[in-house]
């Protein structure tokens, strides 16, 4: 899964796709970096980031999405906690919705979801993007990261959306310590025992900057190391904005892992629909 913000704020690459053209270059150009999935998002969830009326999230995002589906077969992700934005998405061409709400901020966001058919992420985030990283505290991080998303998969299929539409994400710095991070990366074949695909995004995080002392600019070498030792630990998607060198460092592990034969849990249920 390719990032891309179309936002003047995210932690990383806030800014530098906020024209439209540029942003549509973009997502063309992880497309043709091998990008199963392209991800839009027009509102930052970096830590402490302010929230972003629908309007202007709709007005950043939508004529993005409409000109890639028209020249992209990838599909493409909508990444919103509302589900005004989410079902305009999908009318413009957007095939999958990632909730980092795991449909807790808008009541309508899984009926959305249902209606539609798309595919649906579920992550597991304490907090809001405002005050996550405000003295975060798990008694076992795992275990409660695994109970809320059996509960939110479980509150998904209720609202009739098919178990095979639903990928799952720990919300890696997404209420989180330090030491949280590694743990959960460390546990992604835990997660995978709820039978369904989990999408990790590691991608320039803080974490990675703990350990090498680096800004998120000079994180490309941490990030593909995490990206190996996640897929190993029992991921089945990476949501990265470096998608060719990542992507190319993990078919080595693959290959090596597997000799090739590794199939993808979420390969043939999300296709792109037809607009």
């Amino acid at each position: 899964m390719g990032v891309l913000n179309i936002t003047p704020d995210s932690f990383y690459d806030g800014g530098v796709y906020f024209d439209p053209a540029r942003a549509v270059e973009r997502g063309l150009e992880l497309a043709a970096d091998g990008a199963d999935i392209i991800d839009v998002g027009g509102e930052s969830t970096r830590p402490g980031a302010d929230p972003v009326p629908a309007g202007e999230e709709q007005r950043r995002i939508l004529p993005v999405i409409a000109a890639l589906r028209k020249k992209t077969k990838a599909l493409i992700s909508v990444d919103t906690t509302k589900a005004e934005v989410a079902e305009a998405a999908l009318a413009s061409g957007a095939d999958i919705i990632n909730d980092i709400s795991a449909g807790r901020f808008d009541v309508r966001m899984l009926p959305v979801a249902a209606r539609s058919g798309a595919g649906l992420i579920l992550m597991h985030m304490k907090g809001t993007p405002k005050t996550m990283q405000i003295d975060p505290h798990y008694e076992d991080v795992v275990a409660e990261v695994k109970a809320f998303l059996r509960e939110r998969i479980d509150a998904a299929e209720s609202c009739g959306i098919q178990r095979e539409r639903i990928i799952i994400d720990p919300g890696i710095g997404f209420g989180k310590t330090f030491e949280d991070n590694l743990t959960l990366l460390n546990s992604l074949a835990s997660l995978a025992e709820l039978g369904r695909p989990v999408l990790v995004g590691i991608s320039r995080k803080s974490f990675i900057g703990n350990i090498l002392n680096l800004e998120a600019q000079e994180r490309l070498e941490g990030t593909i190391a995490a990206a190996v030792v996640s897929v190993i630990s029992g991921a089945s998607l990476l949501r990265v904005h470096d998608l060719r060198a990542v992507k190319r460092a993990v078919t080595v592990a693959e290959t090596i892992l597997s000799q090739g034969s590794r199939n993808l849990p979420w390969e043939g249920h999300l296709k792109p629909h037809v607009h």
